[in-house]
């Protein structure tokens, strides 16, 4: 991770596509771009590669969340469950739609924890929102069972999981609709962009609508399209999806790479005792993206996290003490600091913030090391970095 480190002429090829035709927007202007269609080349690529039955590009990862919910009518003062453990944007697509966030914790998995999901569900709960972290999955089989349960929309984040998959289905295709993001640090990248997936046609038909300005598509004349209803901009354009058509096709590629870096890694690790893994449910298959392991305790992770960077072992990252990526240093959320007034629904929604306390997330990210598997690393250099992780974690166990 990322795809952007392995960039070639597939890549230079498709975007000299699009300067060739000077089309650069996705719609309309059909007689001046000879042909070239690269947003609707890369939903075809992206439909089989997921195997579902719709794809709707979009502008980013967080546009996708946004675009999917708002698709499947969750909008003001409805629940969106969510994990302790994810990016910020997971938490401001649901604002962004005058919906609340519900966090809950995590599990061993690194994913939403099904028993606190099942107790956060109150008569507000529109939907759950299970975000694939670091390349792997949560519990989805006991998630599936929660929604079909209680009759709520399950919606995957799976932006940083591209190429995972549980039970033979690629991670994204197995909730209501899927959600993914193809920015620069992805494992396949466009630059900047995003999709949703979904096999429900009323979906796909919302989000292709929403996503540009409620336009419905029909005929040749954009002036004369009808809006069935209000939407917003969340287009990608042709160079950007020029850049993901190249990637998509090249992500077996990536994942063999990825899977034989993560591999030396942790066949490495494996050797230390005090190391543990996260657990990857029966039945998943992990993207290798990232490596995800355990310390016995709080303060030998913050030593292994800057002995990492001491030793030149790039790309690690110690959740707990990040900003981005966990609740415990939110305060903008806790807090609720914002440019414009919040709605009293959402204040309200979130007033659980200023004493809700999550230890069982803690207790996970705080021995938590998760480090990214770069593609562009020969084999030699994996297994130099292995060495450097192992001596400095077997330093930190004897001390």
């Amino acid at each position: 991770m990322p795809g952007f480190e392995l960039f070639g002429d597939l890549e230079r090829n498709e975007v000299n596509d699009v300067l060739q035709s000077g089309v650069l927007m996705r719609y309309g202007f059909d007689g001046m771009r000879n042909g070239h269609w690269k947003a609707k080349e890369l939903e075809a690529a992206l439909e089989n590669t997921l195997q579902s039955k719709h794809v709707q590009l979009v502008s980013s990862g967080t546009a996708a969340v946004s675009v999917a919910l708002a698709a499947a009518g969750v909008g003001a003062g409805d629940e969106v469950i969510m994990p302790t453990f994810t990016f910020v944007a997971s938490f401001e697509a649901i604002m962004m739609l005058g919906a609340i966030p519900v966090l809950v914790d995590i599990d061993d998995t690194l994913g939403l924890n099904p028993e606190a999901v099942e107790q956060a569900i109150t008569p507000e709960t529109k939907a759950v929102m299970v975000v694939q972290m670091c390349g792997s999955m949560a519990n989805m089989k006991a998630l599936q069972a929660l929604c079909t349960k209680h009759d709520l929309l399950l919606v995957e984040d799976a932006c940083q999981a591209i190429g995972g998959t549980f039970n033979g289905k690629p991670l994204g295709s197995i909730g209501d609709l899927g959600c993914f993001s193809f920015d620069f640090v992805k494992t396949i990248t466009s630059g900047e962009g995003g999709a949703v997936i979904t096999n429900n046609k009323d979906y796909y038909l919302n989000t292709d609508h929403y996503s540009d300005h409620g336009h419905d598509h029909i005929g040749n004349d954009r002036g004369a399209e009808s809006h069935p209803f209000l939407g917003y901009n969340f287009r990608i354009s042709e160079l950007h999806a020029a850049v993901g058509l190249a990637q998509v096709k090249r992500l077996p590629e990536f994942l063999e790479i990825q899977k034989r870096n993560y591999g030396i890694l942790r066949e490495a690790l494996s050797q230390i005792p005090e190391v543990t893994f996260r657990t990857v449910p029966e039945g998943g298959e992990e993207s290798y993206a990232f490596l995800n392991f355990f310390l016995p305790n709080l303060d030998m992770a913050r030593q292994a996290s800057e002995a990492f960077k001491t030793n030149g072992v790039d790309g690690c990252f110690h959740y707990f003490d990040n900003n981005w990526h966990y609740i415990r240093k939110w305060d903008h959320l806790k807090n609720l600091k914002s440019l414009y007034p919040i709605s009293q629904e959402v204040k309200k929604g979130l007033a659980y913030l200023q004493t809700k306390t999550f230890e069982k997330s803690d207790y996970y990210i705080a021995r938590n090391i998760s480090c990214l598997i770069k593609l562009s690393w020969t084999e030699a250099e994996v297994k130099a970095r292995a060495s450097k992780m192992v001596e400095a974690i077997k330093q930190i166990v004897k001390s």
